[in-house]
């Protein structure tokens, strides 16, 4: 719990934040802990309740976890219920499997004392300022979870005794060297084969497929054919990148403005750059001496262009005698940006240091700010301006839609009138394959509403971008159900050829199989030496079939291998082991090892508990 904490602590600020969301989500349950509830239970475990509001406080603070985690992406998942519902299930199964090591960690008489509680919460990062515990700082953080001191110290006591259960299962695999080294060795084994391809394409005029035969299939196979929910939607949109589209901007309106607003259009002074640049390389005081060095032949009349050819690290400006670019203040490091602009032209600076390594600056010419001239800028002005009474002109219209598609929720004709926009029709389209801009989470949300698709009333006023709004209802709503056979007949026709064609190539990929193990076949096999893996060029069935196939010996080792469009025969003739595995990829390997080992004897572990336990859920009614 606190790990996390401290994994996710970066600034006070961001502290704070992510304190109270982790710490809000490693507490749930704190209910069951500080005695019983007359509140609905989720689950029971031995006769000790989950709460529903435990459970509910867990889902909504991993609800937050995932946006924080996912982005954007977050906001499409959110939109389908059963990946709510699988995240709020295994929510319920982490409360549960933290019950039964609670109750387990209990039955062994597994403890932790108060002198362990208070070195934890003293020595916690989030808990601390300035290095400090800072028991305000505390204090205040629990009781934004709603927690006094004597609650989260029993939290406290509950979680870390847990852990210790936990850690003295997981915390006792190991992975024997032998292990990761076999393992490795296994990945980097290769394979010389030799493989024949048997495609079904020219078996498609052979076979057909009755009426019979495809009706049997779609019987049997409803389940493939269901058809979603989609809907078609009517809506008003706001734009203002449509919007500006429509306005006019004269000249003098552009030139009063430029007048008005000079300053905006002052072309900074730029600065013509040359530097020697010494690497830090392996030795930092090295590299700093042979900048000193280089910096005493300059002060000497040393010809900076010359020193920068033959001495500057910066092979692609050492060939232009050191000169870079022009440069306005405050692009540059501050370092180097300094040195820059308190030179005068011609001048060169001292040693200057900065993350690319030491820099000697000279300053080659300068380029003295200027305004620019009206006719350089008018279209940024024209644009600008057109753009500016167009969200003066949305901002009102937002409104008015707002309004009066409120006050007439069974029509968007008026709220269309109100605004001078036009009621348009959407496509056709699932909760899954929704087009631009319906698409949008928000939209896709109030689409499928029962607001719009059960009352057909108008939406909400839906905000899909900046200065881009829209309200819908719906146009046509079609509930899913199963696909008649008439709409994938076709499909399921072209599919059952497709396996009857596949049929015929395996029955031709085994009667080659059956002459190569004869020493018969006149057939000429393609040969692919040294195949791996993860190898790319050839079809991945191909690739599995040869490494789950026994090595060579006295008998011609061959197989067959189905491919989505035919099937191939597979000869291994040769098992490339190689004879080591560099150190980098055994620790990567030992340590993935040992993550699966750990997370498998606490699936185990759970298991078991779970095996001798009574679980009983609460079916929501």
């Amino acid at each position: 719990m606190l790990e996390k904490i401290r994994e996710g602590s970066q600034g006070v600020i961001a502290k704070s934040i992510l304190v109270l969301v982790i710490l809000s989500f490693a507490f749930t349950g704190v209910s069951s802990y500080l005695g019983s509830s007359s509140e609905p239970s989720a689950a029971t475990v031995n006769g000790e309740e989950i709460s529903q509001a435990a459970l509910e406080q867990a889902y909504q603070s991993e609800r937050a976890r995932l946006e924080q985690q996912l982005g954007d992406m977050y906001n499409a998942l959110a939109n389908n219920e059963n990946y709510l519902a699988s995240v709020k299930q295994s929510v319920l199964e982490r409360l549960i499997a933290d019950k039964l090591i609670d109750q387990s960690a209990e039955e062994l008489g597994l403890t932790v004392s108060d002198a362990q509680i208070k070195n934890a919460i003293i020595n916690e990062p989030a808990f601390q300022t300035d290095g400090k515990f800072d028991n305000d700082r505390y204090l205040a953080l629990i009781r934004q979870l709603g927690y006094n001191a004597s609650n989260f110290r029993d939290m406290m006591r509950s979680d870390m005794t847990r852990r210790q259960l936990i850690v003295s299962l997981v915390g006792s695999e190991f992975v024997l060297p032998g292990e990761a080294d076999y393992l490795g060795k296994l990945q980097g084994q290769t394979r010389d084969i030799r493989y024949y391809v048997v495609d079904a394409t020219p078996f498609l005029d052979q076979v057909s497929v009755t009426d019979e035969e495809a009706n049997s299939d779609y019987q049997a196979n409803q389940n493939q054919f269901v058809r979603p929910e989609t809907v078609s939607l009517e809506y008003v949109e706001l734009n203002v990148a449509d919007m500006s589209s429509d306005i006019t901007v004269t000249d003098e309106e552009a030139r009063t403005y430029y007048d008005e607003n000079k300053a905006q259009y002052l072309q900074p002074e730029k600065r013509l750059a040359a530097h020697i640049l010494i690497n830090f390389g392996d030795d930092e005081a090295a590299a700093k001496t042979k900048a000193d060095e280089i910096e005493a032949k300059l002060q000497a009349g040393g010809d900076f262009a010359e020193l920068a050819k033959s001495s500057s690290d910066d092979s692609f400006s050492a060939e232009q005698g050191g000169q870079l670019d022009w440069f306005e203040q405050g692009v540059m490091e501050s370092a180097f940006d300094d040195a820059l602009f308190s030179l005068n032209k011609g001048q060169f600076s001292g040693v200057v240091k900065t993350s690319f390594g030491f820099h000697i600056v000279k300053l080659l010419d300068v380029q003295a700010g200027s305004t620019a001239p009206f006719d350089d800028v008018k279209s940024d002005i024209v644009e600008s301006l057109k753009n500016k009474h167009a969200v003066d002109k949305f901002y009102g219209l937002q409104q008015r839609l707002a309004d009066v598609s409120y006050e007439v929720p069974d029509t968007l004709a008026e709220a269309a009138k109100e605004v001078g926009a036009e009621v348009k029709t959407s496509p056709v389209f699932t909760r899954d394959n929704a087009p631009e801009p319906f698409n949008a989470p928000e939209l896709i949300k109030a689409a499928f509403s029962n607001t719009v698709l059960l009352d057909g009333m108008n939406s909400d006023l839906i905000e899909l971008g900046a200065n881009h709004v829209m309200v819908v209802r719906v146009k046509t709503h079609t509930e899913a159900g199963t696909l008649s056979f008439d709409k994938v007949k076709d499909a399921i026709v072209s599919r059952l050829k497709q396996d009857k064609a596949n049929e015929l190539a395996r029955q031709k990929a085994q009667d080659l199989m059956t002459t190569l193990k004869a020493g018969e076949s006149a057939t000429e096999l393609t040969a692919k030496a040294e195949l791996t893996r993860f190898d790319q060029s050839i079809d991945t069935a191909i690739v599995r079939k040869a490494f789950a196939m026994a090595q060579p010996g006295e008998q011609l080792v061959v197989d067959t291998a189905a491919l989505a469009n035919g099937y191939a025969v597979v000869v291994l003739d040769k098992v490339n082991a190689i004879d080591t595995v560099d150190a980098q990829t055994l620790k990567a390997l030992e340590q993935r090892l040992t993550s699966q080992y750990s997370e498998n004897d606490y699936r185990a572990l759970i298991g078991l508990l779970k095996a001798k336990s009574e679980v009983l859920y609460t079916t929501a009614e």
